[in-house]
């Protein structure tokens, strides 16, 4: 999508310098990109704490190799 900005050419000419990047767009597109996963990032943090998760991994492995034994014993009757 073409879109016409107003851009400082000194904070273009740093971004690519500082990303490595060769032309405008790929530093304009990295930006964003990375612009984007911050946020997503601190929103994350911010839930930090206020989500309880109360999984016991121990039960939960129980029941999954009750399960698999209930598969293989199935499975061992079929052939």
């Amino acid at each position: 999508m073409r879109t016409t900005l107003n851009l400082s050419e000194t904070l273009i000419a740093e971004l690519m310098k500082v990303s490595g990047v060769k032309t405008k767009t790929e530093a304009i597109h990295l930006a964003i990109s990375e612009f984007i996963r911050q946020k997503k990032l601190a929103e994350l943090r911010s839930l930090s704490g206020k989500l309880r998760i109360d999984l016991d991994w121990r039960e939960l492995e129980e029941v999954e190799l009750k399960s698999q034994e209930s598969r293989e014993r199935a499975w061992h009757g079929r052939r």
